[in-house]
Parts: structure tokens; sequence; C-alpha cells
């Protein structure tokens, strides 16, 4: 069997944006693995939503919240990185970014980065939770510029 014709993909640079969820940590370390046997870099980001304040009623929200929840991601990527680290893999870049999650993974950061994949943890959102706040991964796949890969994770406790 020849293998004329098969591309042989490396994943060098690979986006995970995480939430704090169980599924988003999985792609993350998912993330570490494939970033590892590609000699790649993950870049890890925790993106902070400003219309979400104007949708639950805190339209006036002041800077201080902001950069308490700031803070509280940026904790989040230490612990991330602090994983990698005891895997020993150390080439993790992070970085709390302000926006929309759609238009941050699927286009901005890809760009900024020049990501070959993007992984993405599968939703532990319910059909309603999904209707209402929309899928961040179905729109990330229609409009990445590379490759997308949802993260089935087999068992999250």
């Amino acid at each position: 069997m020849s293998n004329e014709g098969q591309m042989e993909q490396e994943y060098k640079k690979i986006l995970v944006g995480i939430d704090g969820s169980p599924q988003a940590d999985y792609a993350f370390d998912s993330a570490v693995e494939v970033a590892r046997r590609n000699d790649g870099q993950v870049i890890v980001v925790a993106i902070i939503q400003n219309q979400m304040y104007d949708v639950i009623g805190y339209s006036n929200v002041n800077d201080s919240v902001l950069e308490d929840e700031a803070q509280e991601y940026k904790n989040l990527l230490d612990k991330c990185a602090e994983r990698a680290k005891k895997v020993h893999f150390e080439n993790v870049r992070t970085e709390v970014v302000f926006g929309s999650p759609k238009e941050l993974l699927a286009r901005a950061l890809p760009k900024k980065y020049d990501i070959d994949l993007i992984m993405v943890g599968q939703s532990g959102l319910n059909a309603v939770e999904r209707f209402m706040v929309g899928s961040v991964s179905r729109f990330v796949i229609a409009h990445a510029p590379c490759d997308v890969l949802i993260v089935h994770p087999k068992k999250i406790d």
C-alpha cells in the first residue's frame, strides 16, 4: 500500500481556550501531548467576554470586577503551565484576552499566533444552554483557518 497522497500533518502551534471546566482542562492536557509528539508549542488562552455582563444585568461593571476575573483566569492559566511542567513539557504560552470567544478562537488568535491546530473540549452544556449561548465549538469549526479537534474525554468526574 502506497503512502502517496497521504498527508503527514505536524502540529507545531496548538491553540486551546480554557474556562475552568473539566472539558477544557482535558483539551489542554491533550494539546500538551500532541505538542510534545510534534516538538510544538501550546498557546492556552482564557477569554473574558465583556458582553456577558450586559446580558446578566451588570452593565455598569467597574474595572475592579474585570481585574478580579482576569486574575482568576491568570491563576487557571498558571495551573495549566504547572501541569505541563509536571509532565516535562514547558513550551506553553498563556494569555488572558477580552472579547468574543467565537471570534478570538476562530479568527484573531489563530492569525496572531500562526496556529496549526485548535483543540476544544466537548461542551458540558445541555441542549437548552447550547441554544442560549450558541456553540463556540461549532463556530470555530466553521470559521477557523486551520484544523480543529474536538476532544471527547473518556470520563470526567
